[in-house]
């Protein structure tokens, strides 16, 4: 089916139009347009490519089509950013993690297409030129098992999929030849320089005495925004004229040929170039070692990596700010305590290029041993207080944890580091919900390391745990990792293999050998004090007995529970009540389950935990049911309807709630009737998530 078919967001005529015609919004200076043109093409096609040069604007344009139309989106716009992934495999992944997609599923493509089947959503894919041919794909398994789907792409060159509209993004419009004063003003290209100039050199505006000089500067950069703002910078150390001539030079164009005599990609590297040569000897090898950090980095990390070979670590923060003041870091974002920077990626990828081979071996052991490091410090599989706060550390280093695993995976001596860092994190894939980004990395490094080693069995046990949540316990190898550390006679590896096969067991209905497998584990762990491993193997033991031995699983609950007391662990808790809750509901006590679970649903509120609110709704909706409160009860499945659909799943797919799912449905229909009861579930699904909690918990 051509992408052009089943366009259905044609504008209305009363569609307010004041918001895109105000799109001189800072840091965004023209395109009317372009944005016009966006709008009319997306009335017309599916499927929309913004093409261009680097540093042409077309990430600014899809971000600022983003703010201007969901308002003609049921479900909105996601914007997914591709330029921190270069693995193909975790494309999908990061279209899920942009839709709030929980991904517990290794068919991942086929989730988002049950998740976005007929949904009326702008899915925005940024930076696609990297992943050309997987994109392409995608896009074109997205577009034919959906209905209302479409998507606005940005690439250096078009997808390639048939019935793609495209449009070019030309650099900004350049005053001609001859403008008087006013005319040069107006032109775009010349008023985002202007907007940049007067950020270095307050009151900074175009007058009959700088025109003809601005205007050259504009013909010069041909227009490209980002050439546009490096030379701004430069304000700060001389004269428009006098920068005009310096790009004379650079350029070795003479000032009267026109602007198309260069092409614009030679143009933006040659200002790069300029600007790279302006900085200082410590500012540009800052820059060359700051490209490895495809996420940002703020200036602790940046302190602790790049330092050495002509670097004191002692200098990074004001060289740091040298690089801000030349627009080639960003301004720091906030972020915990601090803040972090970013580089454009035209500006990365340069200074990439310019990072020398005798340095960046150096480099590269260091980033790893940082990331190494951090990897084992945020682990949340931890009956720690500070649960929350590793996942709010990591959420921002994902994309440099990811460069770390490549780093590690090119190189077979570094094999070993890169599984090591995958496995330790699993229970951070498995709270953020990218289980297939975990078991991609697992995978890789499995693969890359074969024979007998602690990181191999700890890699099988982390890979094996995941494919469990994911419902593919055929991929879960727990006989090779029991084999593997029992010939290591690693007693950690043991103790974890050992709990690995009681999931297994209890996967295959195998109750009472999977929970004698799973309180070998527990003795063991206890053995050598790893009191994480004991809080892990317990609620494993709780969440996957509850429906089959409800009063062993609540044991194992209440066991965890009085351990997360004694050592504050706020999360762990909460999981541990979950379970605990679950098996007193198998038990026939809905007023245990309803106290545990309202406990839990403020504290997976407060964490964002989208996969676990679900659960947690449909359990209160339950109590309620028992209760008698079947109103509440169907407001109640609606609203975690809701949340089921934001994580592409249902209560239905789960053993241990699909039966009381259907149960309490049908309780409460025949109660209100049919009519009433789809009334109160609807009125639920318009519940935002926030309401919903609130309801909930029946606060104000």
């Amino acid at each position: 089916m051509p992408v052009e078919d089943t366009i259905w967001n044609a504008p209305d005529a009363d569609e307010p139009a004041a918001d895109w015609r105000q799109a001189d919004i800072p840091g965004f200076v023209g395109r009317r347009h372009e944005i016009a043109e966006v709008r009319r093409l997306l009335t017309k096609t599916r499927l929309l490519t913004l093409t261009g040069v680097g540093g042409v604007g077309k990430t600014r344009l899809a971000r600022r089509i983003s703010e201007i139309l969901p308002q003609r989106y049921r479900e909105g716009v996601r914007l997914v950013e591709l330029a921190t992934i270069d693995d193909e495999d975790l494309l999908a992944p990061a279209v899920a993690a942009a839709l709030g997609i929980h991904d517990r599923t290794p068919d991942l493509v086929a989730l988002l297409i049950e998740h976005l089947a007929d949904k009326q959503l702008l899915l925005v894919l940024d930076n696609c030129e990297h992943l050309l041919g997987s994109c392409a794909r995608l896009v074109q398994q997205l577009l034919r098992g959906t209905s209302r789907l479409q998507i606005l792409a940005t690439s250096r060159q078009s997808l390639g999929v048939y019935g793609e509209r495209v449009l070019p993004v030309p650099s900004l419009p350049i005053p001609r030849p001859g403008d008087r004063t006013r005319d040069i003003a107006r032109s775009e290209a010349v008023r985002l320089f202007t907007e940049r100039a007067a950020t270095i050199r307050p009151g900074f505006r175009v007058d009959a005495a700088n025109a003809r000089a601005v205007a050259r500067l504009a013909r010069r950069l041909d227009g490209i925004p980002l050439a546009i703002e490096l030379a701004a910078v430069r304000l700060r150390t001389t004269s428009v004229e006098d920068l005009v001539n310096e790009l004379d030079q650079r350029l070795e164009v003479p000032a009267e040929v026109g602007p198309g005599t260069l092409a614009r990609h030679q143009t933006l590297r040659a200002t790069m170039e300029w600007s790279f040569e302006l900085c200082s000897p410590g500012e540009r090898r800052l820059w060359a070692r700051l490209s490895m950090f495809a996420g940002g980095v703020d200036v602790e990390t940046a302190e602790a990596v790049c330092p050495g070979q002509g670097l004191d670590c002692e200098d990074v923060l004001d060289l740091m700010m040298g690089l801000v003041d030349k627009s080639i870091l960003g301004v720091a974002e906030p972020h915990g305590a601090g803040g972090r920077h970013r580089m454009l990626e035209t500006i990365r990828a340069y200074g990439r290029e310019q990072l020398p081979a005798a340095e960046a071996e150096a480099l590269r052991e260091r980033y790893i041993g940082h990331y190494r490091r951090l990897a084992e410090r945020v682990r949340v599989d931890r009956v720690e207080p500070d649960q929350i706060d590793r996942m709010r550390v990591l959420q921002p280093e994902l994309p440099n944890v990811r460069v770390a695993l490549d780093l590690c995976f090119a190189r077979p001596g570094d094999a070993p580091a890169g599984l090591e860092i995958a496995s330790e994190l699993w229970a951070n894939w498995l709270v953020a919900g990218a289980l297939s980004e975990g078991r991609h990395w697992l995978k890789r490094g499995l693969a890359l390391v074969p024979g007998s080693s602690v990181a191999r069995a700890m890699g099988l046990w982390a890979d094996g745990l995941l494919a469990h949540y994911q419902g593919d316990a055929a991929a879960a190898d727990a006989r090779e990792c029991l084999a593997l550390a029992r010939q290591l006679r690693d007693e950690a590896a043991l103790a974890f293999a050992v709990q690995l096969s009681g999931v297994a067991a209890l996967s295959e209905g195998d109750v009472e050998g999977g929970l004698a497998f799973l309180e070998e584990a527990r003795t063991r762990h206890w053995a050598r004090g790893d009191v994480h491993a004991v809080g892990v193997t317990l609620y494993l033991a709780a969440l996957f007995a509850a429906t089959m031995r409800p009063d062993r699983a609540a044991e194992y609950g209440e066991e965890l529970v009085t351990l997360c007391e004694k050592r504050n662990a706020t999360l762990f808790r909460a999981y541990a009540l979950y379970a605990v809750g679950m098996a007193r509901w198998e038990q026939g006590d809905w007023r245990q389950t309803e106290a545990r679970m309202r406990e839990v649903t403020a504290c997976w509120s407060a964490a964002d935990d989208r996969w676990g609110l679900p659960q947690c709704l449909e359990a209160l909706a339950w109590t309620a049911g028992a209760r008698g409160r079947y109103e509440r009860a169907a407001r109640l499945l609606g609203a975690a309807h809701l949340l089921w659909e934001a994580v592409a799943s249902s209560p239905t797919r789960l053993p241990y709630q699909a039966r009381s799912h259907q149960e309490c449905a049908e309780r409460a229909r025949r109660a209100l009737g049919a009519q009433a009861f789809t009334a109160a579930f609807r009125d639920g699904t318009r519940l935002e998530l926030s309401r919903a909690v609130a309801y909930a918990l029946e606060e104000p």
